[in-house]
């Protein structure tokens, strides 16, 4: 491709590197892309892919060309990362739910996380931090309509979204781990100690709501089940609750959008529209930065609650 583009090719294996321990050498490969395009007007780099010092090969997860892309973008201080791809940038929420639903013109990286995090995929998530780093823009585009805008994504904007919310995202299969204690509250250490029991069984957390003699941790089912009794046995044995209730079968919503710090009334609207579409809400939690709303809900629920939280905010607008 270089030679039939008369441009300057650069092997990833010979820019990007590896730590041994397999982490990602940002320092290192932003300081080797530099002085290797620097006077360089155009270059095909491949993508996916860089090496250890030794030069063994070492891949990026599925996605990984997003953030050679954007390590590029990074080290030459573009002025805008194109990401071209099979579809015309990001969209409210999944298409497999909700039948061509509305794209988005701009979204910032905070929200991306938050929808990237639950689902959402057009870019892999890794991609953003070499080029925020930088304030460098990303433009998802479309190669098969390519007059198309797509989607923007920048750090800051003070351009008003379309609709309160961003996007809507979501997985299925969760569970729940209560634990209730009397004077929960009042004991220090009691949320650590629950915490080092997931730790000391390799189980990471995705949410902890909490009350003053309740505390529930939610993780992934699959990642769960098989260790689900020697966690309530370590919690027993740190924190010595008065008990602990197991529910599976859950889904997380997150419900996405810099327009929801400044409307009144947004979680209510969420919670109206899911009590009409005969959806139970099990489980709220909401961001600091009032950026997010979780929601969870039982698994079979999961495609009526997405449903019902479009319909209010892009379709009715009420």
């Amino acid at each position: 491709m270089a030679h039939y583009l008369g441009y300057e090719f650069s092997d990833a294996a010979e820019v990007i590197l590896f730590k041994d321990d397999g982490e990602f050498d940002a320092e290192t490969t932003n300081q080797n892309l530099r002085k290797r395009l620097e006077g360089v007007d155009a270059a095909v780099i491949p993508g996916f892919y860089g090496a250890y010092a030794n030069g063994t090969v070492k891949t990026f997860s599925r996605g990984g060309s997003d953030i050679t892309g954007s390590i590029v973008a990074r080290a030459i201080k573009a002025n805008v990362y194109e990401n071209w791809t099979d579809v015309s940038g990001f969209l409210i929420t999944d298409p497999r739910i909700i039948y061509k639903p509305e794209g988005i013109e701009t979204i910032t990286y905070k929200e991306l996380r938050e929808l990237a995090y639950m689902g959402a995929s057009v870019l892999h998530e890794d991609a953003i931090f070499p080029v925020r780093s930088e304030g460098i823009p990303i433009n998802i585009r479309n190669t098969n309509a390519p007059d198309d805008n797509g989607t923007w994504i920048v750090e800051s904007t003070c351009q008003k979204p379309k609709y309160v919310i961003t996007g809507i995202a979501g997985k299925k299969g969760f569970c729940a781990v209560n634990i209730e204690k009397d004077m929960m509250n009042s004991e220090i250490g009691f949320g650590r100690k629950v915490l080092q029991a997931f730790e000391e069984n390799g189980i990471s957390f995705e949410h902890v709501p909490s009350g003053i003699d309740t505390m529930t941790v939610f993780v992934h089912q699959d990642e769960f089940m098989h260790k689900e009794q020697q966690v309530v046995s370590a919690i027993h044995r740190l924190a010595d609750p008065d008990s602990i209730d197991i529910e599976g079968d859950f889904a997380l919503i997150a419900v996405v959008g810099r327009g929801m710090k400044s409307t009144r009334g947004t979680a209510g609207r969420i919670f109206s529209a899911l009590a009409h579409a005969n959806v139970n809400v099990k489980m709220i939690d909401q961001g600091s930065s009032e950026l997010n709303i979780i929601i969870g809900v039982s698994n079979e629920d999961f495609e009526t609650a997405i449903k019902a939280i479009y319909d209010i905010f892009v379709i009715s607008q009420i």
